[in-house]
């Protein structure tokens, strides 16, 4: 028995490390054009939260086109803060929310992330509402600025993946 708390320890450094070491790996494969894009998502998020629509909107290109996940048929740049408004409408805020990223790869002029985001709503009645969304942007740099090109939003499935 005394073996087994020994060795057990040892998984656990070992389990701690290989899961740092591939975070830092993902990171260090992105490209400066991927890194930068996932700066402009965590923005995206930031905005979200302080409810910024200003801002918001600037991170999406005039010829958007993509699938909100609240939205039953795809939609243009004029929709983007539809699913935000439905929240702060109801009196709902962002609490707070963490990404995950998933992949990413860049194409020339183009880069594509695919990432979960886990999130807390709070109602009006201070009562949080936690969820998770699958999430998957595309972004266009068009004289040196990123914008969002394409995207779609999805629940994610009853194990939150």
């Amino acid at each position: 028995m005394s073996e087994v708390g020994p060795t057990m320890k040892r998984i656990g450094y070992v389990a701690v490390t290989l899961v740092l070491l591939s975070s830092a790996l993902f990171a260090a494969q992105q490209s400066g054009g991927e890194k930068e894009v996932w700066l402009l998502e965590n923005s995206y998020w930031q905005y979200v939260k302080s409810n910024d629509m200003d801002r918001y909107r600037t991170l999406w290109h005039p010829d958007f086109l993509g699938w909100p996940y609240s939205d039953t048929e795809p939609a243009g740049k004029e929709r983007i803060t539809g699913w935000i408004t439905a929240h702060t409408g109801k009196g709902e805020t962002l609490k707070s929310f963490e990404l995950e990223p998933l992949k990413s790869h860049t194409t020339g002029a183009y880069a594509t992330v695919a990432y979960r985001v886990h999130l807390t709503w709070t109602d009006k009645d201070g009562k949080d509402h936690p969820g998770a969304l699958r999430i998957i942007h595309t972004w266009l740099r068009r004289d040196g600025k990123w914008q969002i090109i394409s995207g779609m939003g999805a629940p994610t499935n009853a194990e939150g993946k």
